[in-house]
């Protein structure tokens, strides 16, 4: 008689990206680098922000996105859920200080309803649930591109007074480190394309090491400064429990509105999943720069989140998978865009399980799909 294994059900991402990041929090807590050693590691991460954000200009085709404006109502659709329903729940929870939230938390809450949708995960439910597919990557790109912009013009404006004390010098470390290269990244597009082509493999691993490398930067820093004193179980659990309604007023909000708005079923998929989501891999630079040393707590609620929402959106992407398609076309905009075949797409589950890696363009962001989703 053959002893009973313990499975890991198959609807439930373990996500390997988040638990090395889970090891970097523990390390930095455990290891806080201080006095010389914290120069030198803030040097390195901050050199790292500015890699990451060329490397997404470097892959972010420019054609592929002004294509995709030929949808440009499921596209505003989503922008619309990112940068506008986001952050106005995000405002809605200062009503949970001190009862559920302490301000710093309320702050890091609100920094993640700002921050852009992921473009990966966001792909691979899609595929999985058969929705849109081609609208679900132009919308993840343009809200990425989107947010280099309105991220940091929506923390100076919302979070002026806020833990990082946002101000006019700030401005000009978000240019410096994110609109810089970003925009260099760009214009050496050309030149640099068959080499990210040829290591894309490569690059990715130096993307999440770069993120790694500034997880333990922000968290030693907040180590040092005794930020972690601020938070108790109780704390998180009064997080986790806001975390939780955010995610199931967005899951609704960008499923039946659309609806409302004439949307098909395939685009309706697509807006639901790339409007509920929050990136992880765009955040985290973003706070680095935004908050300072106390950006260990404006990412908390963000990392939570997000693997929230790949565990969540793994089950419905599953549910709708094996949903009965309309006999007739709904009426939306899926007809230039086209949609994927109506089989259930596997190979796109192994995407799903992973952290939204920080690739830009919509081709790269997709490289793990089968050729029929790109």
């Amino acid at each position: 008689m053959s002893r009973p294994t313990l499975k890991v059900p198959s609807w439930l991402p373990i996500d390997a990206y988040i638990l090395a990041i889970i090891g970097t929090v523990v390390l930095a807590v455990l290891l806080p680098v201080s006095g010389t050693g914290a120069e030198v590691a803030g040097g390195a991460s901050t050199g790292a922000v500015a890699l990451l954000f060329f490397l997404y200009g470097a892959r972010l085709s420019t054609r592929e996105a002004l294509d995709g404006l030929k949808h440009w109502r499921l596209h505003l659709t989503v922008l619309a859920c990112t940068f506008a329903v986001f952050p106005l729940l995000g405002l809605a929870s200062r009503g949970l200080v001190p009862y559920l939230l302490t301000p710093q938390l309320q702050e890091g809450f609100l920094f993640l309803c700002l921050v852009p949708s992921t473009i990966q995960s966001s792909i691979a439910f899609t595929s999985i649930a058969r929705g849109n597919v081609p609208a679900a990557i132009c919308a993840g790109s343009f809200s990425s591109l989107a947010g280099i912009l309105l991220t940091p013009l929506l923390a100076a404006l919302l979070l002026g007074g806020g833990a990082g004390g946002f101000s006019a010098d700030s401005l000009v470390q978000i240019v410096l480190q994110l609109l810089v290269p970003f925009l260099a990244g760009q214009l050496l597009r050309r030149r640099l394309g068959g080499f990210l082509g040829r290591h894309r493999t490569l690059l990715g691993y130096v993307d999440r090491g770069s993120i790694l490398l500034v997880v333990y930067t922000a968290f030693s820093e907040g180590m040092v400064a005794g930020v972690w004193h601020q938070v108790t179980p109780l704390r998180l659990g009064g997080l986790l429990v806001a975390e939780a309604v955010l995610l199931a007023l967005m899951l609704l909000v960008s499923w039946y509105g659309p609806k409302r708005m004439g949307f098909g079923r395939a685009d309706r998929t697509a807006i639901q999943f790339a409007g509920s989501k929050k990136s992880l891999a765009a955040g985290l630079p973003m706070a680095s720069v935004l908050f300072g040393a106390h950006a260990s707590l404006a990412v908390l609620p963000l990392m939570l989140f997000h693997q929230m929402q790949l565990m969540v959106c793994a089950v419905i992407a599953k549910q709708r998978s094996r949903e009965p398609l309309p006999e007739e076309p709904e009426s939306g905009t899926s007809g230039a865009a086209g949609e994927v075949p109506h089989g259930r797409d596997r190979a796109a589950e192994p995407a799903a399980r992973t952290a939204d890696a920080p690739a830009g363009p919509s081709a790269d962001a997709s490289a793990d799909l089968p050729a029929e989703g790109r």
